[in-house]
């Protein structure tokens, strides 16, 4: 077949005769080629008035074939990269020990939130139009905490409660992770072997510098059970994924 497909067979249809009757051939063309990638609609019409298709040439195949190689390549890469990069950031288990609305900013809640160290952290969270402050109080947490620290009106904020917001960010639910779960806990995206391969988290000057959460976040989502991902990496923690309550398909920030 290859030694025939060379030499230039040409396939003919015979049963198209008039412009108006192949149109949907032409506007189908790019996924018959998809397909069919030794062949291609020749700009000439044959005997019967229709298109036809001409054999690409053996060069022209191994072009084809290294171009889609190569694009798998970087594909591939690019994924990995974004993964590594998720490695970075430092996701912990919080638990919030209070929370209330912060006196300068009517659009920000300060929290004081448990994450394993030997005094809480303090972060600000615009959740005010969102979530209401007693259903923070208490609750467990996701806290991105290599972040580099922020003046937020006056408070220092050291961390960022992650959640998950429809498109138009009209409703956020905070990613939560099962009860279990002990504050402190550094969370990994990947299977449950993999929780002792966690590469060492970057310092918050180099997450600023390399753009490492700009580069991250958005491959971030919820999936249709509501389970937080990174594409399709699983974000755990040692005894259960990590969710959203009710956002399916959401973004995470």
């Amino acid at each position: 077949m290859a030694n025939a497909l060379r030499v230039g067979c040409v396939i003919s249809l015979c049963s198209l005769r008039n412009t108006t009757s192949y149109l949907p051939l032409l506007s189908n063309a790019t996924r018959f080629r998809s397909k069919f990638p030794f062949f291609t609609l020749s700009s000439s019409q044959n005997s019967f008035g229709s298109p036809s298709f001409r054999t690409l040439s053996s060069s022209s195949i191994d072009e084809a074939v290294t171009t889609e190689a190569i694009t798998g390549n970087a594909s591939g890469e690019a994924e990995s990269s974004i993964r590594d990069s998720a490695g970075l950031l430092d996701i912990r288990v919080g638990r919030i020990l209070r929370a209330w609305k912060h006196d300068e900013a009517d659009s920000l809640y300060v929290e004081e939130v448990d994450i394993g160290e030997p005094e809480p952290r303090i972060i600000c969270s615009g959740l005010v139009k969102y979530i209401p402050i007693e259903h923070l109080q208490g609750k467990k947490v996701i806290v991105l905490s290599n972040l580099k620290p922020r003046n937020m009106r006056g408070v220092k904020s050291c961390g960022m409660l992650m959640a998950a917001s429809d498109a138009k960010h009209e409703n956020v639910e905070l990613l939560f992770p099962p009860e279990e779960a002990a504050p402190g806990e550094r969370i990994w995206f990947g299977t449950e072997d993999e929780k002792d391969n966690q590469p060492a988290a970057a310092t918050p000057n180099q997450i600023q510098k390399k753009k490492i959460w700009e580069l991250v976040q958005p491959h971030l989502r919820t999936d249709v059970s509501c389970i937080a991902m990174l594409g399709e990496h699983v974000m755990r923690t040692s005894v259960g994924s990590v969710a959203c309550q009710s956002l399916q398909n959401a973004n995470i920030s």
